[in-house]
């Protein structure tokens, strides 16, 4: 379940606070905010759509030369939130010999593209994969279910993964399109994220993080804070 923005397209979202009563907690997004008028909206609807192609390969492009200049074995492939599959054909392009595993949230998109329903929260696969792909879902999460998810990306990755998610300081800055994007997300910290993937992957920078498994050398200038 991308954000309407990241869906990978890096294009920047839109985050307002989720308020609540004063005896009830914030909540993560439920399965049911992800319907067919969601992304009716946010991508199938030209005029509304949030996707721009030309981004997304320039991503892809730039994540997949990383991983092979790095040479990190890319065998399998995980994408947690996948929305509708943006990073399936560019696994193909890049990756042609590995499979492509996309888990969603979203029981619409489950049905509409035969993905395995799943939370980035408690996934649990057989194996660890070698490329784990989350973009846009995190933001979605309240604190308590961010913190697990970014533990359990670190379970499922051996190798590598691209994590995007729009920070509080991104609207600091002022950089976000607020008019394009979804307003139902938390606005956590860029620290809180690097600290929970921190604890079993290292930053490499653009998104990039190599899991601490990984028998991947780095030199120290490759690695986001040496």
């Amino acid at each position: 379940m991308p954000l309407p923005g990241p869906a990978g397209c890096g294009i920047l979202l839109r985050f307002i606070h989720l308020h609540c009563h004063k005896d009830r907690p914030l909540k993560s997004a439920s399965a049911t905010t992800f319907d067919e008028a969601y992304y009716q909206r946010f991508y199938f609807d030209k005029k509304t759509s949030v996707v721009d192609p030309q981004h997304m390969e320039r991503l892809g492009t730039f994540v997949c030369s990383y991983l092979k200049y790095l040479r990190v074995p890319v065998r399998r492939v995980l994408d947690v939130g996948c929305g509708i599959g943006l990073w399936q054909d560019i696994m193909a392009q890049h990756f042609p010999g590995a499979s492509y595993q996309g888990v969603e949230f979203s029981p619409y998109l489950c049905e509409k593209f035969g993905w395995q329903q799943g939370s980035v929260v408690d996934y649990v696969a057989d194996a660890p994969y070698d490329f784990v792909i989350c973009q846009g879902v995190l933001p979605y999460l309240s604190p308590p279910d961010l913190k697990a998810a970014l533990h359990n990306l670190g379970r499922l990755s051996q190798g590598a993964l691209y994590v995007e998610a729009v920070s509080r300081e991104d609207y600091e800055r002022d950089i976000i399109d607020e008019d394009l994007t979804d307003n139902r997300v938390f606005r956590h910290r860029a620290d809180l994220y690097r600290r929970g993937l921190q604890e079993g992957a290292i930053e490499l920078g653009g998104g990039v993080w190599l899991s601490r498994k990984a028998e991947v050398p780095l030199f120290a200038l490759e690695q986001a804070g040496g």
